[in-house]
């Protein structure tokens, strides 16, 4: 799903040590993120906790946006992702890739244009796009009855 256009901002603020308040709109809530222990105190989600929420949040939003488009329902949509994080040739620690699960809250068999909404959604997702030439995202996308309706590109990665 795409962000309004523009230029969308985010203020951190060093609260102690490794916490950082996130503050975005004035209207919105202010997000306490903060490192896991021995560095932090994990009282909030970590940067790569949030990387793995964005590119859930972005392709969730594409897919609903996708349905809705056809006048379908396919909530409620559940997303898990799983982020693999290990060190690369220099040693560095770095997000390795995406592991993402969609959901949908119904059996695929209740929707039309299923095949026409999976075979493009995730090109409208902002973040993943944005990221896949560093990150490979790993989609799976299931209904309720459990039904694998789209496995990861094995070509991708």
């Amino acid at each position: 799903m795409s962000a309004p256009e523009g230029s969308p901002s985010v203020v951190l603020v060093q609260r102690q040590d490794y916490q950082f308040e996130h503050h975005y709109a004035p209207e919105l809530p202010v997000l306490l993120a903060d490192e896991p222990a021995p560095l932090g105190t994990g009282l909030g989600p970590d940067p790569v906790e949030l990387l793995a929420s964005a590119v859930g949040n972005c392709l969730s939003a594409s897919l609903l946006f996708a349905f809705r488009k056809y006048k379908q329902a396919p909530d409620p949509l559940r997303t898990e992702v799983r982020a693999q994080v290990g060190r690369n040739e220099r040693n560095r620690m770095r997000v390795l890739g995406l592991d993402v699960q969609l959901t949908l809250g119904v059996p695929a068999a209740s929707l039309e244009h299923v095949e026409r909404v999976l075979g493009s959604f995730e090109d409208y997702c902002t973040v993943t796009q944005s990221i896949t030439g560093s990150v490979p995202v790993a989609l799976t996308v299931m209904d309720s009855t459990g039904a694998v309706l789209k496995a990861p590109d094995t070509a991708a990665g």
